[in-house]
């Protein structure tokens, strides 16, 4: 993929059994099914069901929620549908949204490197909140 615009990357969703929603997703919306073995023999935190080439919904395990720590907060989250909306840009844009976002004193978490999504390992994410609370995850790929 060369088209660098900003893109929806994946959407984490709160899940009380992830096998069986990643079933349900499976038979109802025809997903594709991603670390769902991996999950199962307990080497990867959460599976993942695949939605279209660029774009994964994550099914992340209630039981997670409080060790969500990359926000203060973010633990509380927990019990919505929705954990975070993550947005893939270009390198430039990720960096143009961090500098936007601390100009205007949006306190956005550390820079993190490797996290998984739609397109693999991306080389950089961070966090920030929207003004309703809502979770943004900012990602950029090599």
């Amino acid at each position: 993929m060369t088209d660098n615009t900003t893109r929806l990357d994946h959407v984490v969703l709160w899940v009380r059994d992830p096998e069986a929603s990643a079933g349900f997703y499976e038979r109802t919306l025809g997903t594709a099914p991603l670390r769902l073995a991996d999950f199962a023999a307990g080497t990867v935190p959460f599976p993942s069901v695949r939605l279209n080439e660029e774009t994964i919904l994550d099914l992340m395990p209630l039981s997670m929620a409080e060790r969500m720590r990359m926000l203060p907060g973010a633990a509380e989250s927990a019990g919505h549908p929705v954990n975070h909306v993550c947005l893939a840009l270009p390198a430039e844009g990720f960096d143009a949204l961090r500098a936007r976002l601390e100009e205007a004193a949006v306190p956005v978490s550390a820079v993190d490197h490797g996290s998984y999504g739609a397109r693999g390992r991306a080389a950089r994410s961070f966090y920030f909140r929207d003004p309703d609370g809502n979770v943004i995850e900012a990602r950029h790929y090599d």
